[in-house]
């Protein structure tokens, strides 16, 4: 499986190591962390994009995860380098569409394809801010 990163839109990216307590029996990353890594690199790239997590609760909404579907490529193991670059492919009014990959190396180690939605502090849809949108790069018509 290959990945076309867009070059017409904000990626950033995200590294990390593998730590020995992320590890399930077989010495492999517990699928649970995997989540966790990218949801990191989701609030990193929120961050760089002035979007931090506090800066959204001081403005009375947060990014509620909707939908994930994860692509298992290969596993990852104790002490490996990990990159994820992470993507906005599309957004509506309230919901986004984030790519997330994973490598080790050249190698894609996972992918993710996360809907979320903007709403305010109790639940409630809320448009998502131009200026937000406008930092993301173009997106498809």
């Amino acid at each position: 499986m290959s990945v076309d990163i867009p070059a017409d839109r904000q990626v950033h990216t995200t590294s990390l190591k593998v730590r020995f307590y992320e590890l399930d029996p077989y010495d492999h990353v517990n699928h649970t962390n995997y989540f966790s890594y990218f949801e990191t690199a989701r609030i990193e790239y929120l961050t760089e994009m002035g979007y931090g997590l506090t800066y959204l609760k001081e403005q009375g909404f947060q990014f509620v995860v909707v939908e994930i579907t994860a692509r298992f490529q290969a596993a990852a193991r104790y002490g490996q380098e990990l990159t994820i670059h992470t993507w906005i492919s599309d957004t509506g009014r309230v919901r986004s569409i984030w790519n997330q990959v994973m490598f080790r190396g050249d190698e894609i180690v996972a992918t993710v394809e996360v809907t979320a939605a903007l709403t305010d502090l109790d639940g409630r849809p809320r448009r998502i801010p131009q200026d937000f949108i406008a930092h993301m790069g173009s997106l498809p018509d």
